[in-house]
């Protein structure tokens, strides 16, 4: 009840709170005195706070635009791409004020701004004499200011498959996979450093949005349209952001209230019946005002079963999702508020036609309301100065029915953050420092009362993060926070990064920090309860603990005379505690906490080139060793590999673009190698780890593409397919004749793709600037 008062408190004076523009862990760099070659300035002022400019390159006398060039605040993650005419707007992000422009076949160029209220215009130099202009940029590159490994995503990576929410959004990168939880509900998860998602702090702007409750199906609530980029960083995060980052952090930028860009509209339909529609809209209200509408709505109502195994493919569903926002700009002040509902309705199971009176249903239905603030206290004539306040509250309800056992959960979550950053002499000393506060509130049943989890956590934090910038050469971030939990006492999370620059083109990353969160073993293994089997909880609650090392080594070269970036890493995460989700017992789901070693080796290499003219190929492998001791609790200590984790992954993605994207072009072939998977066997009963069959699933091959024809009207039409290989499980379901006997199992034996070929049709509508 005190909670419920508080979040309402909040909710009504939620107007006057606002936002901190995003910003990374990196820091402010040292402003160069020297200008920047081939860079000019024009005199025409822009709206608001906000720089405008274009990007071009000089050919046959001329200024010819750039089309999709990424233009980047050096050291946040704030950035975006140049559209048709080669122009770009972007937010003011103090303390930055260099900006980084980059585009394949071109001399990389970072411009100081003296008066931000200039419009700009950078001219890029090619890296050899071109006969034609070259128009196709990188939609995605390792961001080469911060000293955390970290790719983004631009909407130019995004549009390269049908995106229709952040789940399917990483189709076309080496780092992230995502895969189906199991065959039933829908839900999806994502492997990361090889370990579940769970494992990776997932921001929405610097706000911790899809964890607790949240995980099961909140990369299902973030539509792709509503995105303008994602940073995904490897290791150890920030320590600004909090304790829980334990592999890495995603940050997800969404548009804007004062946006350029003032509606876009997109559609989308597939085979199976799936059908959206999204709308982002933006409008100024006077020179320092600005409100933004995001829209969603999406259904899928067409029952499919392509393997006659009488269970729905896909669960029937509706969801509604909205935000509205508003901006404030001002010349010392920057505020943005809004809020955020969505409604979801998911029915799975059995086919209606089923004739059994028994029909087993899964349903599960979610409302969830959120609301945000920032606020942020600028100092012109102290541009390195800034102290932002960050406030977010969640309400979020989710009942299912899995069978004849329900689930009941809620949560209700508080976060604050407070973050003052200044330096110490000069910009090559560089701090941050603030207070935080986490409450989560959380009331679980699941099957009436034979499984209940009810916590209330409260955690105060502090944290300070020193960055030592040595300009041109090196970067070294050295972080702590502390945090105090009212469960679990006090916690110190150490965290440290560093950038070496080798040479011009090569760069030497390295960090190691420590992490630790409190599993959610119900909501975080959702899937598996779609089964008969019966669930003991053998353990103690107690946070999950571990430490994340990280090497990595990017090096952008010539090849066939233009320029390629060759990245390779290498992270290891050690668990001092972990919760064990243990599969091996037939008709049983174990939870316990680890007694012996757990741990997870990543090993990636990735090359992007472009061979020919606006013709890029991304190729890469990964390889993953993770492992976990299992059986502690019954007196055996057996380091088995881990469940639903392939040691091999190899992905090859091209794209091609005719000049200005009239027509884009775009591939991704897959190769996911074998898996364990619990061994499931008609009359197997399990009696020792020791002496326990191990069973694999095959590796497998899947195949996605696209092409889009883009109109100068603004409208943008595309046909895809995923899965054309058409690869899929047979019997994804163990005993699905049988739903209520005690063998019934539908997520410890999925372990590809469920349903076969997919195609797709959809349009996208911009009016030009």
């Amino acid at each position: 009840m005190r909670f419920s008062l508080i979040l309402v408190a909040l909710l009504c004076y939620g107007p006057v709170w606002a936002q901190l523009d995003s910003t990374k862990a990196a820091q402010p760099t040292a402003i160069p005195t020297t200008s920047v070659q081939g860079t000019s300035v024009r005199g025409t002022s822009v709206q608001g706070m906000s720089i405008r400019g274009t990007v071009t390159e000089v050919a046959n006398g001329k200024q010819v635009p750039l089309v999709g060039a990424t233009v980047l605040w050096v050291g946040t993650s704030t950035g975006t791409a140049t559209d048709s005419l080669g122009r770009f707007q972007l937010p003011l992000v103090p303390p930055a004020r260099q900006i980084a422009v980059s585009y394949v076949g071109y001399r990389s160029d970072t411009l100081t701004l003296i008066d931000p209220t200039q419009e700009v215009i950078i001219t890029l130099k090619s890296e050899a004499t071109l006969q034609e202009v070259t128009v196709s940029g990188t939609s995605g590159q390792i961001d080469r200011m911060n000293p955390i490994q970290t790719e983004l995503l631009t909407q130019r990576t995004l549009a390269k498959a049908a995106c229709c929410n952040l789940s399917e959004s990483f189709e076309t990168n080496a780092s992230v996979s995502v895969q189906y939880s199991d065959a039933v509900t829908g839900a999806k998860q994502i492997q990361f450093l090889g370990l579940g998602g769970q494992y990776v702090q997932t921001n929405v702007e610097n706000i911790p949005t899809v964890r607790g409750l949240a995980s099961a199906f909140g990369l299902n609530y973030i539509p792709g349209t509503w995105i303008t980029s994602i940073d995904v960083g490897k290791g150890a995060g920030s320590v600004v952001n909090g304790y829980e980052a334990m592999t890495g952090q995603m940050n997800v930028e969404l548009q804007k209230p004062d946006s350029e860009q003032k509606i876009f509209l997109n559609g989308y339909a597939n085979s199976f019946g799936r059908l959206e529609g999204n709308v982002n809209w933006s409008q100024p209200l006077s020179e320092k005002w600005s409100v933004g509408v995001l829209g969603h709505a999406s259904t899928l109502r067409t029952e499919i079963d392509q393997n006659n195994d009488g269970f729905r493919d896909l669960p029937l569903y509706t969801q509604v999702n909205a935000i509205n926002r508003y901006k404030y700009s001002g010349e010392r002040f920057m505020a943005q508020f809004g809020v955020k509902a969505l409604y979801e309705d998911r029915d799975g199971g059995q086919l209606s036609r089923v004739s059994n009176p028994l029909r087993y249903v899964f349903g599960n239905t979610t409302k969830r309301l959120e609301f945000f603030s920032k606020t942020a206290k600028l100092y012109p004539e102290k541009p390195y100065k800034g102290l932002g306040f960050i406030l977010n509250g969640v309400h979020h309800q989710q009942d299912a029915q899995f069978g004849f056992r329900p689930y009941v959960g809620r949560q209700q979550t508080l976060y604050a953050n407070l973050i003052y950053q200044s330096i110490i002499g000069n910009t090559n000393h560089a701090f941050k420092t603030g207070l935080s506060y986490l409450l989560d509130d959380y009331r679980e049943t699941f099957a009436g009362a034979s499984t209940t989890s009810t916590r209330t956590e409260s955690v105060p934090g502090a944290f300070v993060e020193y960055t030592y910038t040595y300009p041109e050469r090196l970067v070294l971030v050295l972080g702590g926070r502390f945090d105090y939990h009212n469960l679990f006492g006090a916690q110190w999370t150490p965290r440290v990064h560093a950038k070496y620059n080798l040479n011009d083109n090569l760069t030497l990353r390295a960090s190691v920090g420590r992490g630790f969160r409190v599993p959610n073993a119900l909501a975080e293994n959702f899937g598996y309860l779609v089964s008969s089997r019966a669930i003991l909880n053998e353990a103690d609650l107690r946070p999950e603990i571990s430490w994340n090392y990280g090497l990595s080594l990017v090096n952008e070269f010539q090849l066939l005379n233009r320029k390629a970036t060759l990245s390779v890493d290498y992270y290891r995460t050690d668990f001092q505690n972990q919760l064990v989700v243990d599969l091996d017992h037939p008709r049983e789901l174990h939870f316990y906490n680890v007694q012996g070693r757990s741990f997870a080796n990543s090993f990636q290499v990735e090359l992007n080139v472009q061979p020919a003219k606006r013709f890029e190929v991304k190729a890469a492998y990964r390889l993953f060793d993770v492992r976990q001791s299992m059986g502690g609790v019954f007196g055996e200590d057996r380091l088995l590999p881990r469940m639903m984790v392939s040691r091999d992954r190899v992905l090859l993605n091209a794209g091609y673009a005719l000049p200005y994207d009239k027509w884009k072009f775009d591939a991704t072939l897959q190769w996911n190698g074998p898996k364990r998977i619990p061994y499931l066997r008609e009359g197997y009963v399990h009696t020792s780890y020791t002496n326990m069959p191990l069973a694999y699933a095959p590796g497998f091959y899947n195949l996605n593409a696209q092409v889009s024809r883009a109109f100068r009207s603004g409208w943008e039409v595309y046909l895809g397919g995923e899965n054309l290989t058409g690869f899929r499980q047979t019997n994804p379901i163990f005993a699905a004749n049988d739903p209520f006997g005690r063998d019934f199992d539908a997520a410890s034996q999925v372990w590809g793709p469920i349903t076969g070929r997919m195609v797709y049709v959809g349009f996208r509508f911009k009016p030009a600037l």
